[in-house]
C-alpha cells in the first residue's frame, strides 16, 4: 500500500506533536482509497487522555465527532497517527496490540531527533507490523 499526506498535513501533525511532548499526541487520518494508493485528505488532532508517553487512547467525543466530519465530507476513514517523542518511528509491541483494523493506516511520528523528525506508516495484521510506503507531497 502506497500512502501520500500532504506538507502541509505533516507540518500540522508536527505542530501538534512538538506542542504534546513529552506526552504522545494522537489522532485520525481520513481520505481516500483507491487503486492501491491511500490519499490522506484530511488529519484530525485529536486528545490523548492517557496523557502519557508510552501510549495513546483517543478522545471519544473528538473520535465521534472527527469520524461525523469525515461521513459529511465524504472521506473516508483510514487510519490513525501517533507520536513517539522519545523512541523511533516504528509500531512498539503495544503500538501492535492495540491495532484492532487490519484495513487502516497506523502513522508514526518519531521527535527521538527533533532536528530530524522522522514519520512512517505501518499497515498490523496478525500481531505484524509492516512498514508502508509512505510519500510527503507538496
Amino acid at each position: 500500500m502506497k500512502v501520500t499526506i500532504t506538507k502541509s498535513d505533516f507540518d500540522k501533525i508536527l505542530v501538534h506533536a512538538r506542542k504534546e511532548a513529552p506526552l504522545e499526541a494522537c489522532g485520525l487520518i481520513a481520505g481516500s482509497d483507491h487503486d492501491g494508493i491511500r490519499e490522506i485528505q484530511k488529519v484530525y488532532l485529536l486528545t490523548n487522555v492517557d496523557h502519557t508517553s508510552e501510549h495513546f487512547s483517543l478522545d471519544p467525543k473528538e473520535q465521534l465527532s472527527a469520524v461525523l466530519d469525515m461521513r459529511k465530507s465524504g472521506l473516508k476513514p483510514l487510519g490513525n497517527w501517533h507520536s513517539h517523542p522519545a523512541s523511533p518511528s516504528r509500531s512498539s509491541q503495544e503500538d501492535i496490540r492495540l491495532a484492532f483494523d487490519h484495513t487502516a493506516s497506523y502513522l508514526i511520528l518519531s521527535l527521538m531527533d527533533d532536528a530530524h523528525p522522522v514519520l512512517h506508516s505501518f499497515h498490523v495484521e496478525n500481531g505484524v507490523s509492516e512498514q508502508e510506503e509512505l510519500v510527503i507531497v507538496e
